[in-house]
């Protein structure tokens, strides 16, 4: 055991780390209850938690139907554009729910762009009577839902893939409609996949910010930022942010056990691929529509309006330094790509060469920390360091250490860790699985040392993966807002933050740019990725 004590202690202080989070909100939910907090719990908490279970009913509602019918008609059927709906139907990723909250509200205001259009189709007329008014819970449930049904498409859609053939033709065997095979045999089949991505839309709708914001709509994740910022009351926060957090956790919970469940996909002896329907004619009229509609509204919509505020607005593009923008965003990308790939690779392969059970009970619950949507994660991270300031300053006489933490790039690129060293770690473990042991022993054999096996064998075969890895994490710190907002140093602004900080101040034409810019940015990095995640093998 002492052999690999440094394993075993990476381990734990990884684990550590992302357990602070969790311990500081679970510690300050029992500390003495503020004026504020009694005055919350008898008036908005109760709107606080309705409203945020009613949109995440209607986008859990929503996803299903957009995410699971397109990836039925691309996985089944072969129609016209097939081939191009298959990936550019999980281009909407690129587009996080803010910005697209951004055009909903300026298409479809007052003399807005819709307003616009009308006028320059058929002259003047008082359109605005005619013009439907997209805001408040609505809204809010439409633009989550656009941004987030790509997690069951692609979910949905590798199941369906690994479904033998076989089964269709037991269908049609028992004289069972395309139709009824499908809610009978199909569906069913998919329903592991269908409820992890159903899960992962659920922990990103109560971890939603931006969003509910900028249409007004309390939320606890408003409630938590709005006790923090406005109220200065970090105790009445860190309670609001448990009555979330024990949501998502149980929400995280029902993603494990639904990827545990989704084994059996995997194809097996006897397994017969899914021969697509080829449709013509009239009979490819409705597939077509159905995905060009949902690639429509879910992407070329929001591009559009982005591109139309820039072009109509070119002052602001005097106005927004956007070289320095994209330099501070690309910089946070590089560094918390490596630092955490370089940390996941660490205790992988400590995991591997040391095969300790408690070693990999430690590994898993350091993946929790995906769970935390970053409002909860940047507030107790604030508190936790505070505390501890404050403690060292008082006990020890210490200078305060808050400003390491708080308000500067180590502490943002800390909580990138804590927030996504899962995406990273797992994907790490799927492809060292698939490294037989033996092989580390013929390298022994052949006097490889340990590190010598790990950089001339290991990494150059999980390189691929590795650089997948990367394009993930650098698209969602790109996307991330509360995290970011919260504890960026002053005057450091990201894509995100510009865009939200514009906005915010009712200058919706200034955010456009760096929108435009987010978006352009999150579709290479999802082109770049989509070969490998939309692969067959995978």
């Amino acid at each position: 055991m002492t052999k690999y004590n440094i394993w075993f202690f990476g381990s734990l202080m990884v684990a550590s780390i992302v357990a602070m989070p969790i311990i500081t909100v679970f510690f300050s939910f029992f500390n003495d209850t503020s004026d504020y907090f009694y005055l919350l719990k008898d008036t908005f908490l109760f709107d606080y938690i309705f409203n945020s279970i009613t949109i995440l009913f209607f986008v859990i509602f929503f996803t299903f139907i957009l995410g699971t019918f397109s990836a039925y008609f691309i996985s089944f059927y072969d129609f016209p554009l097939s081939s191009f709906f298959s990936w550019a139907l999980i281009l909407s990723f690129a587009v996080p729910g803010y910005i697209y909250a951004f055009s909903i509200i300026a298409f479809f205001e007052n003399y807005g762009t819709a307003f616009s259009f009308l006028t320059f189709l058929f002259g003047e007329g008082n359109y605005n009577a005619i013009i439907p008014k997209i805001d408040g819970l609505f809204g809010a449930i439409i633009s989550i839902s656009f941004s987030l049904f790509p997690y069951v498409y692609v979910l949905t859609r590798a199941s369906f893939y690994y479904q033998s053939n076989n089964y269709i033709e037991v269908g049609k065997n028992l004289g069972l409609s395309s139709n009824e095979t499908f809610f009978r045999i199909v569906l069913p089949s998919a329903r592991p996949a269908i409820i992890a991505g159903l899960a992962l839309v659920s922990m990103e709708c109560l971890s939603d910010f931006g969003t509910v914001s900028f249409f007004s709509v309390n939320t606890l994740t408003t409630g938590i930022y709005n006790s923090w910022l406005s109220f200065d009351d970090l105790n009445t926060a860190n309670q609001i942010s448990f009555i979330l957090l024990i949501f998502i956790l149980l929400l995280f919970s029902v993603e494990i056990y639904s990827r545990k469940e989704a084994k059996y996909h995997q194809p097996g002896r006897g397994f017969k691929p899914i021969t697509k329907i080829k449709l013509t004619g009239r009979k490819s009229i409705f597939p077509v529509l159905i995905c060009s509609l949902i690639f429509l509204l879910s992407f070329i919509f929001p591009v559009s309006q982005m591109i139309y505020w820039t072009v109509k607005f070119p002052k602001y593009i005097q106005d927004i330094d956007i070289f320095k923008i994209n330099l501070n965003t690309l910089t946070l990308v590089m560094l918390a790509s490596a630092f955490i790939v370089t940390i996941s690779l660490f205790i992988n392969y400590g995991g591997r060469i040391s095969k300790s059970k408690i070693l990999n009970y430690l590994t898993t619950f350091s993946i929790s920390g995906y769970a935390i949507p970053g409002v909860i994660l940047a507030v107790a991270f604030i508190t936790f360091f505070s505390n501890l300031s404050d403690f060292f300053t008082n006990n020890f006489d210490f200078k305060s250490s808050k400003g390491l933490f708080i308000g500067s790039i180590f502490g943002l690129l800390l909580a990138y860790f804590i927030r996504f060293f899962s995406l990273s770690f797992n994907g790490i473990k799927s492809s060292y699985e698939k490294i037989n042991n033996s092989i580390d022993e013929s390298a022994y054999l052949l006097g490889y040392s340990k590190i010598n096996t790990f950089l001339k064998i290991h990494i150059p075969y999980l390189s691929t993966n590795i650089i997948l890895i990367v394009l993930l994490i650098s698209l969602e710190i790109i996307k991330e807002l509360p995290m970011t907002m919260i504890l960026r140093p002053f005057n450091f602004e990201t894509f995100a933050t510009q865009a939200y900080l514009y906005a915010s101040q009712d200058l919706l034409e200034a955010a456009a740019l760096p929108s435009l810019f987010l978006i352009f940015w999150s579709t290479i990095l999802i082109l770049l990725s989509s070969r490998y995640i939309l692969s067959k093998k995978n």
